[in-house]
């Protein structure tokens, strides 16, 4: 089943019900639009404002800024070697399991059914927002690290897409 994508207002209600280290999971994901499992693998020594992840999907770099007040936030809960401790060994990062369940858990909560939530809508919601401010496909396929451009537009128009799914 693909990520759904909503509206950030709606998303941030449904982030409030997250267990605070999944909801900055997914802060950080919305935010920079990086993979869940590259934001859960982030090393708290390398954490910065702007810094340099190599995606673990493509092998890719590319280069990310986090804002001021999230970092702070991220640094204040960061553990001894992952920004994203395991709950059972701090040698591991948190799962994305263990993301997609509390994340589900709060969509079940609120009630959301019609879009299937998971931490890649986070991703999506920033494709979206980038594409509404710059208007440009190719700056968001970018942004992503995508190499088709028609991915990019499943992402950049998610949200007439998510319309269009809901009528039928």
């Amino acid at each position: 089943m693909r990520s759904g994508w909503m509206e950030t207002s709606e998303f941030e209600h449904v982030l409030a019900a997250l267990t605070p280290p999944n909801r900055l999971a997914c802060e950080l994901s919305a935010c920079t639009g990086l993979r869940i499992s590259d934001v859960l693998n982030l090393r708290s020594e390398r954490l910065q404002e702007r810094m340099t992840v190599r995606e673990l999907k493509t092998g890719k770099t590319r280069r990310i800024r986090v804002p001021k007040a999230l970092l702070d936030r991220l640094t204040a809960q960061k553990g001894k070697i992952f920004v994203f401790e395991n709950r059972l060994d701090y040698r591991k990062p948190r799962t994305r399991q263990a993301v997609y369940k509390d994340l589900r858990r709060a969509a079940k909560l609120f009630r959301v059914t019609e879009t299937h939530l998971s931490p890649h809508s986070a991703r999506k919601i920033y494709a979206v927002s980038a594409y509404r401010q710059t208007g440009s496909l190719q700056r968001v396929k970018e942004l992503l690290n995508h190499d088709d451009e028609a991915v990019t537009m499943l992402y950049a128009m998610a949200d007439q897409l998510e319309v269009r799914r809901k009528k039928k």
